[in-house]
Order: structure tokens, then sequence, then C-alpha cells
């Protein structure tokens, strides 16, 4: 059965078409049946005009008063069946006499324009003419019945209408087939939508209409992201798994030997456990710094606070400042929300491993970016060049695994930017990050 769902696009765009162009054919109709009718006024009073003035034309050839009552109007007055008053000082003359009473009223006001007077079933348009003759002051009205003229006109519009009302029949079916033909990529981008949904397609690819290139490129970059997303976890995955193993292999062997647990061997148990929920604990870190928001493509200076305050919890010791506030009061930093947390995570993080008692972060417009000072121990030159490479660590007697600054490394080259590391003002690591707008 057929429904009617009024949230169609089809549906929607259809009915506004059929509207307009409803709008469109009874408009014009109308116009056409007024222009018609006054077009066909404006003929039949310049044609009484010219009647009028044959008539006095030929009164004025007369020259003779007494030959009035012979005047029966001009010789054309009979064939076009006009009617005519005639009033030359007192005396009257019309071709009606039933006619007078209707007619006389119109022997006052301004000559030289037509008037409508209705007699009866006649609709006459009369034309007024005041003239002199004879020192007598004259006028004359002469009208011709404008009924029939209004009857053609009439049959005339409706036929009009007919074709009008054709064409809107043909205009409706013209933008059934137009409307469905522009819809036609809705159903390719549904069908590759519901690919995606299958795993047979990895990005949409589709030639469109203009109007979908903007949706069509943000859902491919939010898949993409997505992808890239899955792999850095499954790497992170991995890579945990590769750091707890070792540890948990050897408590398992231990408690599986038959040999007692002394102190000593109790110590380094206790020591592997806490090495296993150290690395479960700073993945958990990033998860939560990270935060479930995605698509938000800038990250603020609120969520800069939100962390300072997170870290100055988790580090109670360490001074957490931010040194100074961005020029423009909305600060920005290119990067999607998820990816700029996560980046701020793990300079913080580190920063706060490594800190005696101050971080200070600054951020900087001019390009966005970031500038992050510890008062730690710092790294040897020569040693900076070997910062953010896989699973490197400055200090194995330190908690983690060596994947931080390598993420980060990631996390910027991603967007184009550069790190850097030096020595700091504070005595420990500064890290400099700048990130491009694109």
């Amino acid at each position: 059965m057929f429904r009617l769902d009024r949230r169609s696009l089809y549906l929607r765009l259809l009915g506004s078409l059929a509207l307009v162009a409803l709008i469109v054919v009874v408009v014009t109709w109308s116009l056409h049946g007024i222009l018609l009718n006054r077009l066909a006024q404006e003929f039949l009073a310049d044609r009484l005009e010219q009647e009028a003035r044959s008539s006095v034309q030929y009164l004025r050839a007369q020259h003779t008063p007494d030959n009035l009552a012979a005047w029966q109007g001009t010789s054309t007055a009979d064939v076009f069946h006009h009617f005519y008053l005639l009033k030359i000082g007192d005396r009257l003359r019309t071709s009606h006499p039933d006619l007078l009473p209707t007619l006389e009223p119109l022997l006052e006001g301004p000559g030289g324009r037509a008037s409508k007077v209705h007699w009866g079933d006649y609709h006459l348009l009369v034309w007024r003419t005041h003239f002199v003759l004879d020192d007598q002051p004259s006028t004359l009205v002469i009208g011709e019945d404008f009924a029939s003229v209004e009857r053609g006109l009439s049959r005339l519009h409706v036929w009009v209408g007919v074709i009008s009302a054709l064409v809107l029949l043909l205009l409706l079916i013209l933008n059934l087939f137009a409307v469905k033909r522009a819809l036609r990529p809705f159903a390719r981008l549904s069908h590759q939508l519901g690919e995606l949904q299958q795993g047979t397609r990895a990005r949409l690819e589709i030639e469109t209409v203009s109007e979908l290139d903007a949706p069509i490129r943000q859902l491919n970059a939010f898949l993409d992201d997505q992808k890239r997303r899955q792999q850095r976890s499954r790497e992170s995955l991995a890579n945990l798994s590769h750091a707890i193993r070792a540890p948990l292999t050897a408590v398992i062997q231990s408690l599986r030997s038959r040999r007692a647990v002394d102190e000593p061997r109790r110590a380094r148990l206790l020591t592997r456990l806490y090495d296993i929920d150290e690395k479960l604990e700073a993945e958990l870190r990033r998860s939560r710094i990270a935060g479930p928001s995605t698509g938000q493509q800038h990250t603020t200076e609120t969520d800069v606070h939100s962390l300072l305050e997170m870290f100055t919890t988790l580090y109670p010791d360490i001074d957490f400042v931010l040194s100074n506030a961005p020029a423009q009061a909305d600060y920005r930093l290119p990067m999607e929300r998820q990816d700029g947390m996560e980046m701020l995570g793990i300079v913080l993080d580190n920063a706060g491993k490594w800190a005696r008692g101050r971080v200070e972060l600054t951020l900087c417009d001019h390009p966005p970016g970031l500038r992050l000072e510890d008062d730690g121990p710092g790294v040897a030159d020569e040693m900076l060049d070997t910062l953010g490479q896989r699973g490197w660590r400055l200090d194995e007697q330190r908690r983690g695994h060596g994947l931080g600054l390598s993420i980060l490394a990631q996390l910027v080259d991603r967007y184009g930017g550069r790190v850097r590391y030096a020595k700091a003002t504070l005595g420990g690591l500064r890290v400099e990050i700048d990130i491009p707008t694109a």
C-alpha cells in the first residue's frame, strides 16, 4: 500500500515545483484576461473617437442647423451599430429615444474620453466630444455595445485557460521526471553507504552534484580518521600486550613454581605487578584525556585549562602553569579535539614525570602551537635527536614503555606540523610544537 511520506525530499521538491508552476500559470492567465480586455477597450475607444471626429466634420460641412432634422449620423454609424446623442444648443437628437435617459447625463463632463454605461442587456462604451457649431455649444456622445466583444473575449480567455491547464499538466509531468533525475545521486550515495556498512567499501567515491561534495568530503574525512584511530588503537593494544607479556609471564612462572615465595622474590613479583598496573593506567589515562568527542575540528583554550587541572590532580607536587594567554581571545589549535587533547596529554604527562616542581605551558598563535618547559634533569644534547623514536626510553628506571613521544611525533606529522626538543630555561626539557593552519 502506498504511503505518503511528508518528509520525502522527492515529494517536497515535486510539491514546491507544482505550486510554483500553478501560481505562474494562474497569474499569467489572469493577466492575459485583464490585458486583453483593456486592449479591446482601447481599440474600440479609438474607433469611436474617429467616428465622433468624422461626425463633427460632417455636421460642419452641412453648415445648416435646419438640416439637423435630416441628419442620421455618418454613413458608418449604422454599419457599426453605434448609438449616439447629439446636442446643439438646446436641441437634442438621439438614435434611440429609449436611450436618452441613459445618455443625457453623459453630455456633461470633459470631452475626449471614453466611459462605460450599462443599458439593459447592453454594455456600452461611449465617447464624448464637445465642439461649436454656428456659435452654439454642441456635444456629441457616441457609443457602441461592448457586450458582444466581451463575450468573444470571454470565449478566447476560456480557451487560453484550457491551454494553460494543459501546459500546467505538461509542466507537472516534466517536473516529475526532472526531480526523479535530480535525486539519482542520492540513490547512488545510499548504495555506497550500504557497501560501507557491509565492509565492501572503505570510502565514498561518487561523482555527484556539487551540493553533495562537501558532505561526502567530510564523511570521507571522518572515515579516514576512524580508520587511523582504529589502526592506532590496534598498535597501542599490540604494544601494551607486548609490554605486559614479559612481566606477566614472569609472575605466572613464579607462582607456578613450587619454590616458596620468600621476601626478595615477593618484592620482585610486586615490582612486576606494579609495572603491569602502571602500563595499564597509562593507557587508561590516554583514553580519558582523548575523550569521546569526534569531529570537533579545533582544540580550544578551555580544553587546555581542563587538562592542566587534571594533571595538577595527577601530579600534586608539580605546579602546572599556563605562562601566557594567546593574543586572540578565542584560541584554537588547528587539530581535531581528540588528537589535540592526546597530544597535550602526552607532553604534559611526560613533563609531569620528570619535573621537580614546575611545568610551564605557552600557547602560540603564529604559527599555532605550544611551548612546554619543565625543571627536570633534561636530556643531553646528543640524545635530543633520539626523542620520539619508537620504543626508546630515556631512563629504564622510570615508569613507561617509550611510546608517548613516538605517538606525539605521529600525531603532529599527520597535521604537517613539527616537534623540536631543546634545553629549557628552567633547566629541563623544552618541547616546541608548531601546527600549520590548513
